[in-house]
């Protein structure tokens, strides 16, 4: 009823409060549904994440036609002609006996690091890091993972080693998580040569933190040279070799290799030791070498071609990322690899080896060693791709916050790459979020094109962790040569958690394994 004519509130006033009642409902109502709508089911498929986006390849015209309709259905679907494959099946050869076998044994105990302080966390065979796994490339290699106490579960992920897809460690993508008191078995053959780690995948970022993490090295088949010898027993053996595993333990304790402080690797003056640098943090960070120029010689697990000498720069290492320095010991003292809060002295037993701050110029591997063939041709792309990286207010399965977006949408409402075996794809990551995220694709390695506009004029440079820093796009590109469901993520773990998550999958595979809060299965 309208107020009397001569009522001292005006009939504009009194439609504008009712006005404001009427828009606050709407805007409360909406909210409701913006919150109700982004509740993540119990139980989902992996392919339920998102749309379906076909960078201009096979299904895009399908797409298009259902009017961006997007299932899980519509994803898995073959291409005409082509089998579906289930995950399960894409194993390496079941009849063949292992090269190199390996059993972990995951527990939750108290751990006291070398030189730091005790905290609540997580062993492999009683040790973390957990043991250096070695095999040769084209061995076939298997892992035993026994839980005998996590109870969130657990998994294996082989950080960097293109694996068959069933072997990825995935939790609720490529298996279940491992529950206490089971075990399960990963086989893959080496088919790569280089440094990489493996680390849990269930619940990852307090497992990893905690613990639940290790070194692989994958060394070259062994060849003749010119004259037709055979390699000498101390490269076989890879004497003047030395794994150097960062990682950062509950209450800031900054490790080398497990030891809080200084590691020490021995070697005699005028050696050249190739140091396998792993930063298994979910921060990038730098490396430099005091007492010594060093060479670069390779980058995640690839080779650099022509790699020059370097003094006086540091080195970025990305979350996940690795890289290889060769570091000849002085003839007098030693030499010093450096990290911020960690280092490894390289040289005689007792020598002394200087410090230095970090040089505040980086090496700049758009640019450096030489040019050399990469065996793909991006500018005949299949399918072509955006990742762009931003902010935005919202809710993530209900949960109120500022997340992560991935082209503009919030976890699921992102995009679901999909490919077909043998495609050539180019990938644009671009980042506009505010922060640094290092980004991480399963199962392939990106060979990076460009930087920000600017062409690269190096080596070949290949990576699986690729940092992104606020404001810089990249263009990559890889070949879509293992067939499978993979995760395409931010290794800034508790990124990957809040949204910055997504996937690359190939037409006609499928997964019978389920995310959500009724399974089990948490993969990050």
């Amino acid at each position: 009823m309208l107020p009397p004519r001569n009522a001292p509130v005006s009939r504009w006033a009194w439609f504008a409060r009712r006005l404001a009642v009427v828009l606050a409902l709407i805007g409360t109502a909406l909210v409701g549904w913006l919150w109700w709508s982004s509740v993540l089911p119990g139980s989902y498929s992996a392919m339920q994440m998102g749309k379906p986006d076909y960078g201009g390849g096979p299904g895009a015209d399908d797409a298009i036609m259902s009017h961006g309709a997007h299932t899980a259905q519509a994803a898995e679907a073959a291409a005409p002609g082509v089998q579906p494959v289930d995950v399960t099946e894409l194993v390496a050869d079941p009849g063949r006996t292992a090269d190199v076998r390996v059993e972990l044994v995951a527990r939750t105990e108290q751990v006291t690091p070398p030189g730091g302080e005790p905290f609540e966390g997580f062993t492999l065979n009683g040790q973390t890091p957990g043991p250096t796994i070695r095999a040769t490339q084209g061995q076939l290699v298997e892992v035993v993972l026994r839980n005998d106490d996590v109870t969130a579960g657990t998994t294996l992920h082989w950080h960097g080693i293109d694996v068959p897809n069933a072997m990825d460690g995935v939790a609720g993508v490529t298996q279940d998580a491992v529950p206490a008191g089971r075990s399960f078995t990963y086989r893959f053959v080496a088919e790569q040569a280089g440094t990489f780690w493996y680390h849990a995948h269930q619940a990852s970022h307090p497992q990893v933190v905690g613990g639940l993490f290790g070194a692989i090295v994958l060394e070259p088949a062994p060849e003749a040279d010119a004259a037709g010898s055979a390699p000498s027993e101390s490269a076989v053996q890879g004497a003047a070799d030395a794994v150097a595993v960062v990682h950062t333990y509950p209450g800031g304790q900054r490790t080398l290799n497990g030891v809080v402080g200084d590691a020490h690797h021995e070697a005699a003056p005028g050696a050249a030791v190739r140091v396998r640098l792993v930063n298994t943090d979910s921060t990038p960070t730098s490396a430099w070498v005091t007492g010594a120029a060093f060479r670069i010689l390779a980058v995640d697990g690839h080779d650099l071609s022509g790699p020059t000498p370097v003094s006086g720069k540091t080195v970025d290492l990305t979350a996940g990322g690795r890289v290889d320095l060769e570091v000849s010991v002085p003839a007098s003292g030693a030499a010093r690899v450096e990290v911020p809060g960690a280092s490894l002295v390289v040289g005689p037993d007792g020598a002394r080896a200087d410090r230095a701050p970090a040089p505040r110029q980086a090496v700049d591997l758009l640019a450096y060693g030489s040019p050399a063939d990469t065996g793909l041709d991006p500018t005949r792309a299949d399918r072509r791709f955006r990742y762009d990286i931003g902010r935005a207010p919202g809710f993530l399965d209900g949960r109120p916050g500022y997340w992560w977006t991935i082209n503009g949408g919030i976890l699921p409402a992102v995009p679901m790459f999909m490919v077909d075996e043998g495609d050539t794809v180019v990938m644009t990551v671009s980042n506009s979020s505010g922060e640094v995220h290092p980004m991480h694709l399963h199962g392939h390695h990106l060979l990076v094109l460009s930087r920000d506009g600017e062409r690269s004029s190096g080596s070949p440079w290949w990576v699986d962790s690729l940092n992104v820093e606020h404001g810089e796009t990249y263009e990559v590109a890889f070949l879509a040569d293992n067939p499978g469901i993979w995760m395409d993520h931010c290794h800034n773990l508790p990124h990957a958690a809040e949204g910055l998550m997504t996937h690359v999958a190939y037409s006609g595979v499928t997964t019978p394994f389920r995310l959500g809060r009724d399974t089990g299965n948490d993969p990050e």
